[in-house]
């Protein structure tokens, strides 16, 4: 460790060293590993411009119709979560040598600390969490930059960039909590009241947009949010076990060691501070919170984790940051080698693992579908039964594929997309990854067979049914759908709904059956 400090002494060219080995490592990612059911799912966001989609606010749709221009290669389709973390490591040394100059030469640590964070070089999928991490975190430094430098327009571009994050995702209100809570409790003046309503004025109209797009698209996103997502949510020591877990992965543990070790040696609550500590301890406490009733994904806490290293850098020591960089750089280690098998390892090799039928089906889509498509009649539709799988084979026809089916509760922007009445009396393909029996799907069809395909060692399974019935599909499917998924309050005013209305379907009651 000695010789390695001593041979990379220079704060700056180790950053720069960093910066290109963890850019390079990106890229490499971005080629080698396949695309996922999710990034295809969100490209069929950017397919169908909108201003908002059934699971999230438009952004994410936004972003991937706008790098559709230029290509639908994956390494273009890739390249803002490429860029992401690169750009915002830029802001967080730039904001630190503004919230502490005493200390700026410390920026470059701070650089090469957070790039060689496992997660900002390994995660290369495209999201609708990259433009969210995006627009949070310079609404963050916007706000940073009005408290240094009482200027209105770094409070007017702060208020707009949180709208922008909050036309990604919901999760942005925690950082608009933030902002409110410092200003109510801890600065408590008519200065600080005034700024948190020009931030609230400038992201207002952003809101504004996705609830006129609620209002006539069933209440979607919000409904799927705020309701059918958190169904099934009860008390458990197990979800808040996994966060602290994951909390305590994210962090590391040797970090959070220098973190109490060294706030323990100084008044760590300056006030200049205050306004950085905020911004990732309310939001995290809440998640804790959250976390009793049910488990908080990895990537939600992700746009919070840039205000923990900058606070870090500002009460470490800079020989202190390279022993955390040092560790950090070993942690990559595993991270690396076992991205290089998942990628590279022949799909053979995963033959007796559970994953194997999943790796072959994103990596070898193309000669699965080629498989799934022989034979298909003049008349013949593919579906699945599964939003992942359907998004998958989509992006490789550049197409829609319909789902077959109830489906699950999220990613249901199929509800949009597929009118079941044009497949009446046709004949339909139906794969799936698990089970599907001859009894289930006999009901909607005059006749139907179900075989077993194979590609590779992995086995699927592919119903085909002749002469659709769409009646009876529309009874015992399109229906309960309706009751599970769009149960619409009736203090929100509805200005349409093109599922349950193109199926004649009341909102959130099964049809009565006579």
């Amino acid at each position: 460790m000695k010789i390695f400090s001593t041979q990379f002494a220079d704060p700056r060219r180790n950053f720069l060293i960093v910066l290109l080995l963890t850019t390079l490592i990106k890229f490499w990612l971005a080629v080698a590993i396949p695309i996922t059911g999710d990034e295809a799912y969100f490209y069929k966001w950017g397919m169908h411009l909108d201003w908002g989609y059934y699971d999230h606010p438009p952004m994410g749709g936004w972003l991937l119709w706008l790098m559709q221009q230029f290509s639908s290669e994956l390494i273009v389709l890739r390249l803002p979560a490429i860029l992401l973390w690169v750009v915002i490591a830029l802001g967080m040394m730039d904001i630190f040598r503004r919230l502490q100059p005493e200390q700026a030469d410390k920026a470059w640590q701070l650089g090469s600390l957070f790039l060689l964070l496992p997660f900002t070089w390994a995660l290369t999928l495209v999201t609708t969490d990259t433009p969210l991490i995006f627009f949070l975190f310079f609404s963050a430094y916007a706000f940073l930059r009005s408290e240094l430098e009482n200027s209105l327009k770094w409070i007017v571009l702060c208020g707009i960039l949180l709208g922008l994050a909050l036309l990604s995702k919901y999760f942005a209100a925690l950082l608009a909590i933030s902002y409110a809570a410092y200003y109510i409790f801890l600065v408590r003046t008519r200065t600080a009241w005034l700024r948190l309503i020009i931030i609230a004025l400038c992201a207002l109209p952003f809101f504004i947009v996705n609830l006129v797009y609620n209002s006539t698209h069933c209440w979607n996103n919000i409904l799927f949010n705020v309701i059918n997502r958190n169904q099934g949510s009860q008390f458990s020591f197990t979800t808040f076990g996994i966060y602290l877990g994951m909390m305590l992965y994210l962090l590391m543990p040797w970090l959070l060691y220098q973190l109490y070790k060294n706030t323990q040696k100084q008044d760590w609550l300056k006030p200049q501070r205050l306004a950085l500590v905020i911004l990732f301890v309310l939001p995290f406490t809440l998640f804790l919170a959250l976390s009793f009733y049910k488990t908080v994904g990895l990537h939600w806490v992700l746009a919070f984790l840039p205000f923990v290293f900058i606070f870090v850098a500002g009460v470490c020591a800079p020989q202190t940051l390279r022993q955390l960089s040092l560790w950090t750089l070993a942690l990559g280690v595993p991270h690396i080698i076992a991205l290089a098998i998942l990628a590279h390892a022949p799909t053979p090799t995963w033959q007796n693992m559970k994953l194997h039928a999943a790796i072959v089906m994103h990596k070898e889509t193309p000669q699965l579908l080629s498989v799934l498509m022989r034979d298909m009649p003049e008349d013949g539709v593919l579906m699945t039964r599964s939003y992942s799988s359907a998004s998958l084979f989509g992006y490789y026809e550049r197409t829609d594929i319909p789902v077959f089916g109830m489906g699950s509760f999220h990613a249901r922007m199929d509800d949009n997309l597929t009118d079941f009445h044009q497949f009446a009396g046709k004949t339909i393909r139906i794969f799936d990854t698990r089970p599907i029996t001859q009894e289930s799907m006999a009901p909607f069809f005059e006749e139907a067979h179900v075989s077993i395909v194979r590609l590779n060692g992995a086995r699927y399974w592919l119903a085909e049914g002749k002469n659709f019935k769409f009646d009876v599909y529309r009874d015992q499917v399109l229906s309960t759908i309706a009751a599970s998924y769009y149960r619409i309050p009736a203090f929100l005013p509805q200005r349409g709904c093109k599922f349950l209305e193109q199926y004649d379907l009341p909102a959130g009651k099964p049809l009565e059956k006579n």
